[in-house]
């Protein structure tokens, strides 16, 4: 019969009839398969891919640092170099590098991409960054994620903020979320909405007065084993690794500036870290606790206050 001389479109599939096909697979299952391989629910299993931002002329900003919230005006050219050797390491050890390239140019911090997004086994939480000077980096990321297949299944919005950096996966169904100077209320329960709908729980913590991310205060370099800051670590996150089965290790007390770079690090895999060359104490520290170190230059890239834990957005890890 003509489509004009229909009474009803009752029945037909547009409305459930025959030929209706339904979404039943959940977007667990979709992950891998319409959508990209993706996401992690440790912080220590195999790193499958990262997202880089290689830094170019932006970097010019950091003749006044302060501006720009970095800490010492950055040679370009050499902190390129430092950036192309993390990257090299990442292919040497098997990880898939993805880069995020913006048609115009880059903001001064856009090299940060930890903070820009977090994963979890279903997709993505996209950052909202707490400073006005990295106010709209996460349109970048969020378009590559899109050119990758990556699905963001929150964007932080409203007054939120939250940056990546602030969380980390304890075990496949606990995450910790730090409230701080980067990350407030309103973007942890913007979190756990997200996480509660995989049976995933948060644990909150508040950061101490003058620090940055919990990045920075500990790393997870194994299913038992994880590495934290003395004195400075949330007393709740260090009692939660334990109540999960990890012993937790404190950096050895030498100088401020050496323990901050030499925690700023990313875990390869079980027991085996890149971090960055030159902090032979706590590297010998590490390597007593049978951690692998994978070392690169990196003196002129941490001028402008973050390592390899911050340059390095975390796409995929293998899961169980």
């Amino acid at each position: 019969m003509p489509m004009g001389s229909r009474q009803s479109t009752f029945g037909l599939s547009p409305y459930g009839g025959d030929g209706w096909s339904p979404r039943s697979d959940s977007m667990a299952v979709e992950v891998g398969g319409l959508w990209s391989a993706c996401g992690l629910d440790s912080e220590w299993r195999r790193l499958r891919a990262v997202l880089l931002h290689r830094p170019g002329e932006e970097l010019e900003a950091s003749n006044n640092p302060n501006a720009v919230q970095m800490l010492a005006p950055i040679d370009v050219a050499r902190a390129g170099e430092e950036h192309d050797a993390m990257t090299q390491a990442y292919r040497d050890n098997q990880v898939t590098v993805h880069m995020v390239e913006p048609d115009s140019r880059a903001r001064p911090n856009l090299m940060f991409c930890a903070d820009l997004v977090f994963l979890t086994p279903q997709g993505a939480i996209l950052a909202r960054p707490a400073s006005t000077v990295r106010a709209g980096e996460e349109r970048e990321v969020a378009r590559r994620l899109a050119d990758l297949g990556v699905p963001i299944l929150r964007s932080i919005s409203g007054e939120a903020v939250f940056e990546g950096a602030d969380a980390a996966w304890l075990d496949a169904k606990t995450v910790a979320v730090a409230r701080g100077l980067r990350t407030n209320p309103r973007g942890i329960t913007q979190i756990a909405q997200v996480l509660a709908d995989m049976q995933v729980e948060v644990v909150t913590a508040d950061l101490p007065y003058g620090t940055m991310h919990l990045m920075g205060l500990l790393r997870i370099v194994d299913h038992d084993l994880a590495v934290a800051w003395p004195r400075r670590t949330p007393h709740v996150v260090v009692q939660a690794c334990r109540d999960r089965g990890m012993q937790v290790i404190f950096l050895p007390e030498v100088d401020e500036h050496q323990m901050n770079r030499a925690v700023n690090f990313v875990t390869l895999g079980p027991r085996r870290i890149l971090v960055e060359a030159g902090y032979t104490m706590v590297q010998a520290f590490y390597e007593r606790h049978g951690i692998e170190c994978v070392t690169v230059a990196a003196s002129e890239l941490v001028k402008a206050a973050g390592g390899f834990g911050c340059l390095t957005g975390v796409l995929q890890r293998d899961r169980a």
